[in-house]
């Protein structure tokens, strides 16, 4: 799931109406409460995991060095607020050309994605550069992670939340659109 903060603007929408009061998390105490009037919205994501170590034989220092894996993200359309739906109870069914390969809940991302929200914010907090109001969260996985080849097809279907889905590419970038 993605998680947009309170902004004029972001990558995951704009809201509707005059801009609302700015809810970055840069101090203070991170309670449930406080960690759900940051966020505007949610919407389905995809993760696209992008190691350049081969067959994830990984260490901590490789891990580093390639970013995390981090390699992009794909975001849905269906915006909804946290007075809409409870993200701890969202379901997850992952689909790689229609075969079903992954599924999950919203429990699964740490005991729910605010709790992951709320460990996120507290650790950039403490390293000096805290979640601001309009950046993309990524809130973690809700199931386990699958590879895919070139030409495929993967859905994201979130309860809630609707499907998103990415298609990669057949030529030699590897690019997904």
């Amino acid at each position: 799931m993605c998680w947009s903060g309170r902004s004029s603007g972001s990558a995951c929408g704009s809201p509707s109406g005059p801009p609302p009061r700015t809810k970055d998390l840069a101090d203070g105490a991170f309670d449930p409460s406080r960690i759900r009037t940051a966020v505007d919205h949610a919407v389905a994501a995809i993760e696209i995991c992008d190691s350049r170590v081969a067959d994830w034989d990984i260490s901590i220092g490789d891990t580093v060095a390639d970013n995390a894996s981090a390699g992009a993200y794909v975001l849905g359309t269906q915006r909804r607020t946290l007075a809409e739906f409870e993200p701890a109870d969202v379901h997850m069914t992952m689909r790689v050309d229609g075969v079903e390969v992954s599924s999950g809940t919203g429990a699964a991302c740490l005991g729910g994605p605010l709790v992951a929200l709320a460990w996120l914010a507290r650790q950039a907090y403490e390293l000096g550069d805290p979640l601001r109001a309009g950046q993309v969260v990524l809130s973690g996985a809700l199931g386990p992670m699958r590879p895919v080849t070139p030409g495929a097809v993967v859905t994201a279907d979130i309860s809630e939340l609707g499907s998103v889905t990415v298609t990669f590419s057949d030529d030699d970038e590897g690019s997904s659109s």
